[in-house]
């Protein structure tokens, strides 16, 4: 009994080894047939990616690289589909007409060293662009009564510059992606500004109001305005510019060589080939008032007594030597 009880137990154990090797060789052959696809990936912004996949459903290799289809996005084949014959999955939106046959024709036969050659990394680069900010014009309206209308440019418009930083993604050394990071104003946008005001009208009738007392001069509106067009001709790219011409005029009033030309300032302007008064006409455009404010304060200034130089001539910079002030270079002084 014990001879047969080990002869039973033996072939036990015979047939135990055998079922687990029969199963073993059935998972070996099994493993040995998957299948190993290339599969082209074409997503709907023109992207391309490859990978390898041992999934057929298109639905599971979508799945697998955790890419989620949006609303407006159809894929080809459809989900519920298994992988075709060229190993292509391509996403589109739905409002695009994408010759999908071209794609696929020239995505066949795709290899691994094709993957591994036509890989290209995505670099990233932080980027600082300067960028113009443009100004803007503001327009008042300071008309009176309800004469003739004219527009006057009383302060000139600048653009602003700011530094934009960006991230940007490149791809084949194409942009594929721009985002602003921060932004800082270098300089700020100067505002142009208009006035609309009404036109004054100067007559060669206008009776003249000069008068002189202690040191300062009075004109009527027509001759002050005459006085701000001729020094805006001499200079009016700032008020010490136009400040530094008027003074001249009225510095020649008080020197003998000079006073034989006038004894105020309008009179100094009108002598002889002294002033662009007599030289030429472009002072006529600046009548009625086409001259920077600052110009008039200036001659205002000038009139009541306030110098900022003690010279009696003046030339355009650069044709004498001597103190620049405004573009013009002074000398002669009293």
């Amino acid at each position: 009994m014990k001879d047969n009880d080990k002869a039973s137990i033996s072939l036990k154990k015979i047939v135990c080894i055998s079922i687990v090797l029969i199963f073993l060789l059935s998972v070996g052959v099994m493993a040995g047939n998957v299948k190993v696809n290339n599969v082209k990936i074409v997503l709907s912004s023109g992207y391309e990616m490859n990978i390898l996949t041992t999934k057929t459903s298109v639905k599971d290799i979508l799945d697998e690289n955790h890419i989620v289809l949006l609303e407006d996005e159809k894929v080809t084949p459809d989900t519920s589909e298994e992988l075709s014959d060229n190993n292509t999955i391509i996403i589109s939106k739905e409002s695009e007409n994408i010759e999908i046959s071209e794609i696929i024709e020239k995505s066949s036969d795709i290899t691994a060293e094709d993957v591994l050659d036509n890989y290209t990394a995505i670099v990233e680069k932080i980027v600082v662009e300067e960028e113009k900010i443009p100004y803007e014009t503001i327009t008042k309206d300071v008309t009176t009564g309800s004469g003739t209308k004219q527009d006057r440019v009383i302060q000139q418009g600048e653009d602003g510059i700011k530094e934009v930083t960006y991230k940007v993604k490149y791809q084949n050394d194409e942009e594929i992606e721009k985002i602003e990071i921060s932004s800082e104003i270098i300089k700020e946008p100067v505002d142009k500004i208009i006035e609309i005001r009404t036109k004054q009208v100067t007559t060669r009738s206008s009776a003249s109001r000069t008068t002189y007392n202690n040191g300062t001069w009075s004109y009527s509106e027509s001759e002050l305005d005459l006085l701000c067009a001729i020094t805006a001709q001499e200079c009016s790219s700032s008020y010490e510019g136009a400040l530094a011409v008027i003074t001249t005029a009225c510095n020649r009033t008080k020197s003998s060589s000079w006073k034989r030309y006038g004894a105020d300032p309008l009179s100094q302007y009108k002598a002889p080939s002294q002033f662009c008064y007599s030289i030429d006409s472009h002072w006529k455009k600046r009548l009625n008032g086409n001259y920077p404010s600052y110009v008039k304060q200036a001659v205002l200034d000038a009139l009541n007594g306030k110098r900022n130089h003690t010279y009696l001539s003046f030339r355009a910079a650069g044709y004498h030597s001597g103190e620049i002030i405004g573009g013009n270079v002074y000398f002669n002084s009293l």
